[in-house]
């Protein structure tokens, strides 16, 4: 895999870099066995797959229906019956086992390798560079094996996972046992991120990835330092929040239907959700890009824009009266519930949670993301410049094929690609 010329969003979505690393490292045997591996855990811990010693022969059932008011994402199922045990496949839950474990099985792959090859040269590393890359790699995996299986099958109601699913998506266990499609959709979107996060480390730091010989391309990375940190935090807490956030409206489907819904809630959904989700989303992987996008946005239409993130971000602090009563949610609002307020000030119920869950559903889905919109409405260059000091002035790739005129007129010399530029081309 060699340095990119220039960034493409549609490789970045489609896992281009991935790909190619696990293709030229002839790794492909190893996105099978990881996605096995996952897939058959995942199938016996949601129960799937049973085994027991069963009375009779085989039997192979596809179960079309299930009737009217049944989980119609389950259909059509397939049921096998035989002496050994019992398997169960229904329709989107098997879909979704399979895609998250071929997520699980690239991220895998791609993590094994990065581990091997950055402990075989040590040299072509720098500082904190072989720790955090190998970090980054596990990533789908650690998040994917926290609701293992979760997706698969209502008898997963043992799993941890589906209280972290409810609790991070502000709905309860029993509701998403009932609608299990959505721990799915929650699964396949996670990992997808996930994944995502793991293309961007091997396209800011392609050089330090390569086999040797391919390229004389090398990655020089000044030491971690507090800026560099606390940057990166704030990404990871604006991805997270913002993709969690996101989920959240289609946790709410699971018990109001969106072909009844009023303009409320699609104004809820739409403008409170998704555009303050989605700004967030695009800001965590993309500082730079999304600051230079809404700087241009600014300037043919700054009010629009300004108007928009102000009425997102601040209706999902506080909703007040009659917004409130349209089906508009913000934090005051639950606040004010929980205080014991009357209904008259807009006071509207958190719903299941409680104690520390529901603290940190306020502080990192509500109250993060909606100051984040509102400072970024009022001031985004000094919004997004916490966010590109994870960026900015660490790691360069340096390659002899870009040159430029030397400074001091003695002829061309190797030009260095900071990250932060590869990183703004990006976005």
């Amino acid at each position: 895999m060699s340095p990119p010329s220039r960034f493409d969003p549609v490789d970045l979505l489609t896992l281009r870099g991935i790909r190619s690393f696990i293709r030229t490292s002839s790794a492909r045997g190893g996105v099978v066995f990881f996605a096995l591996l996952y897939g058959l855990g995942s199938a016996f811990t949601s129960g799937m797959v049973l085994i027991s010693s069963i009375q009779g022969g085989y039997s192979f059932t596809v179960l079309w229906s299930g009737g009217p008011g049944t989980s119609f994402w389950n259909y059509p199922g397939v049921l096998l019956v035989a002496p050994w045990g019992v398997v169960s496949a229904p329709f989107f839950p098997t879909l979704a086992m399979v895609v998250v474990s071929v997520g699980v099985g690239l991220g895998m792959t791609v993590a094994f390798l990065l581990g091997v090859r950055l402990i075989q040269d040590r040299r072509r590393s720098a500082g904190g560079v072989t720790a955090s890359g190998t970090v980054a790699g596990l990533t789908p995996a650690m998040i994917t094996l926290v609701t293992l299986g979760a997706c698969c099958s209502t008898t997963a109601a043992a799993s941890a996972g589906v209280g972290l699913v409810a609790v991070a998506s502000g709905t309860t266990t029993n509701n998403l046992l009932l609608n299990n499609w959505f721990l799915g959709v929650f699964q396949i979107v996670v990992v997808w991120v996930a994944l995502l996060a793991q293309e961007l480390l091997l396209v800011v730091y392609s050089g330090l990835f390569l086999r040797p010989g391919t390229a004389a391309s090398t990655v020089r990375s000044s030491p971690i330092d507090r800026l560099t940190v606390a940057g990166a935090a704030l990404r990871v807490a604006l991805l997270l929040g913002g993709v969690l956030w996101s989920l959240s409206m289609v946790a709410e489907w699971t018990t109001v239907s969106p072909w009844t819904a009023g303009p409320g809630l699609w104004f809820q959904w739409v403008v409170q959700h998704q555009l303050v989700a989605l700004l967030a989303i695009s800001a965590a992987l993309f500082p730079t890009g999304t600051w230079k996008v809404l700087r241009a946005v600014r300037e043919r239409a700054r009010l629009a824009l300004v108007g928009l993130l102000l009425v997102a971000g601040g209706t999902v602090l506080w909703s007040p009266p009659p917004l409130s009563f349209w089906g508009l949610d913000g934090l005051a609002n639950q606040i004010l519930y929980a205080l014991g307020a009357p209904s008259a000030w807009g006071t509207i119920s958190p719903g299941a949670l409680s104690g520390v869950a529901l603290g940190l559903r306020w502080t990192f889905e509500y109250a993060l993301l909606a100051c984040f919109a509102v400072a970024v409405a009022l001031a985004p260059d000094r919004t997004f410049a916490p966010l590109r000091w994870s960026t900015a002035g660490h790691g360069e790739v340096v390659s002899p094929a870009v040159e430029g005129p030397s400074p001091t007129g003695g002829g061309p010399y190797p030009a260095a690609v900071d990250t932060a530029v590869v990183e703004g081309e990006a976005g």
